[in-house]
């Protein structure tokens, strides 16, 4: 079985992320051991300089490094990543499953994204679209994505 961590930068606070990121986790779970870290996100001024936003992104880059299980293969979620389908994203992860690499780990960074540490450890830099989304609304919306890839790799008539 898939070994798959979430980590993520900040913690879901609305419940209604709250509770459709907790259905998706649910559903994941004859597919594969799941496991959610959450990071504290670094605090930072209302408008802060780019000095600001380098040093807090280099501090949760080193606490996200630091959570990263043992051996996991890393994708990390970036505006500038790579698009793919849900279908490619499925045949992606089968690939890697076939490859002997059964424990993945995926990471959303903060609002103001990823250490470019993290990303430089990434096997695949993926983006959702060219749009902006909260970064709240991403977790919930990789998680189904995830969900789906499992559902398309097992003829599942879900992803119709």
């Amino acid at each position: 079985m898939m070994n798959i961590t979430l980590l993520t930068v900040g913690k879901l606070k609305e419940k209604f992320y709250i509770e459709a990121a907790a259905e998706y986790q649910k559903r994941l779970s004859p597919f594969c051991r799941f496991e959610l870290v959450e990071l504290t996100e670094e605090r930072l001024p209302q408008d802060p300089s780019p000095a600001q936003i380098s040093a807090a992104l280099e501090k949760e880059g080193k606490a996200i490094l630091a959570r990263l299980p043992k051996n996991a293969l890393l994708t990390a979620m970036c505006v500038e990543g790579k698009l793919l389908s849900s279908e490619a994203l499925s045949a992606q992860m089968d690939q890697w499953a076939g490859g002997g690499k059964s424990n993945l780990a995926f990471v959303i960074g903060g609002s103001f994204g990823l250490h470019p540490s993290v990303k430089q450890q990434a096997a695949l830099r993926l983006s959702m679209s060219p749009m902006t989304f909260p970064h709240h609304l991403a977790r919930v919306m990789l998680l189904e994505q995830i969900y789906r890839a499992f559902q398309i790799s097992g003829g599942s008539r879900y992803h119709k």
